[in-house]
């Protein structure tokens, strides 16, 4: 599988109102790291060969601080935040060089491991068209589910868009 490309897109626009902090949220620090920088680790740690960051709310400040732990990095602005399909298509320049694999993760999860990353590397590497790594919460209020049918993705919605049996 350490042939295949594989471009890492983090998705790093958020503002993070709920922490009631002018920092973008993925620069707030978790073991001394900001918390994109360890999304980014796990990425390099898997394979990848190209990071796209894709920033918004303080801008500047993230290119400064990508510098840093990301410093080959292309980073690409998302104007609007309209949705994480719009999030992944401000990085489409990137998207469109042609990787084998392409990974897309949230730059607020810094607990993701690079076992995880490279195990769908592993499922696309055999054939699969799209690999999901998800979790189950103890409550899942206010996180989006992904919707399974007999063992297969069928949807992925937000907490908002799903119905009673999907909550």
């Amino acid at each position: 599988m350490n042939q295949r490309t594989c471009l890492s897109v983090i998705l790093a626009a958020g503002e993070g109102t709920r922490m009631k902090s002018a920092m973008p949220k993925v620069l707030h620090a978790i073991a001394g790291l900001p918390m994109v920088a360890h999304v980014v680790k796990a990425a390099e740690a898997a394979g990848t060969t190209g990071l796209a960051l894709v920033i918004g709310h303080g801008a500047d400040e993230m290119r400064k601080a990508a510098q840093k732990f990301a410093p080959k990095a292309e980073t690409f602005v998302q104007e609007k935040r309209l949705g994480t399909a719009h999030a992944v298509l401000a990085a489409r320049e990137a998207i469109s060089k042609g990787y084998d694999d392409i990974l897309v993760m949230f730059g607020d999860t810094p607990l993701i491991d690079a076992q995880a990353l490279a195990a769908a590397r592993q499922k696309l590497a055999e054939g699969a068209a799209v690999a999901v790594i998800g979790f189950r919460p103890p409550s899942p209020t206010g996180y989006g589910r992904l919707i399974e049918k007999d063992g297969h993705l069928v949807a992925i919605r937000e907490e908002k868009d799903c119905s009673e049996e999907e909550k």
